[in-house]
């Protein structure tokens, strides 16, 4: 009997732990969807494998949808707060926008509401950048770049300026289309992430 009490509130303990361990909610588009792969390759499903290897009680949460924009973002973001209390969240969203040609300045202001919201629901926040490729022409890539960095500075806000760094445009870390990080690319992904990521935990 003593044994099986014992058992018992191990088990209570554990769910315990569980219950309050904190949440990491990943908003994002394709590239943190594992577009092309099997979800169990992608970065933020190694994402989660890093935290219970480095003994850290969190659930990560991968709200990312292939195409999704920054608006998009914005407008499925409060009920994904309400819904997960996450005590992070991270928002890697913006290249779609920049795909197709849209405003920066709106991609700006519309991350901005992002971090604001999240922040007033109790989350940190680390805001993952992206660069387009210079065939969109340099204006249009400063102008992109920019939007990610001035908004980083002004928040301010915990930032990776180029998350596919070490990936864009390497032979074998690219798929056919030139948009999606292979599997092989994924590891990479994680290791740009996790110095900006590891100190908000």
């Amino acid at each position: 009997m003593r044994s099986w009490l014992k058992c018992g509130a191990l088990v209570l303990l554990c769910w315990a732990q569980g219950a309050l361990a904190g949440t990491v909610l990943v908003v994002g588009d394709s590239i943190s969807a594992a577009f092309g792969l099997e979800t169990s390759q992608g970065w933020v499903h190694l994402l989660q494998q890093r935290l219970v290897e480095e003994g850290k009680e969190r659930r990560v949460v991968n709200a990312s949808i292939s195409g999704d924009t920054t608006a998009g973002g914005l407008a499925r973001l409060d009920p994904l707060l309400k819904e997960h209390a996450p005590e992070v969240v991270i928002l890697e969203l913006g290249g779609n926008d920049g795909l197709r040609g849209q405003s920066p300045a709106q991609l700006k202001q519309n991350l901005a509401e992002m971090i604001d919201r999240s922040r007033d629901a109790g989350a940190e926040v680390l805001l993952l950048g992206m660069r387009m490729p210079p065939n969109l022409g340099q204006r249009y890539t400063r102008a992109f770049a920019d939007a990610f960095d001035s908004l980083a500075a002004e928040k301010p806000v915990a930032y990776v300026p180029f998350l596919l760094e070490g990936v864009g445009g390497v032979a074998g870390m690219m798929q056919a289309d030139g948009i999606h990080p292979t599997a092989e690319a994924q590891t990479q992904l994680l290791e740009t992430v996790w110095p900006a990521l590891e100190p908000l935990l």
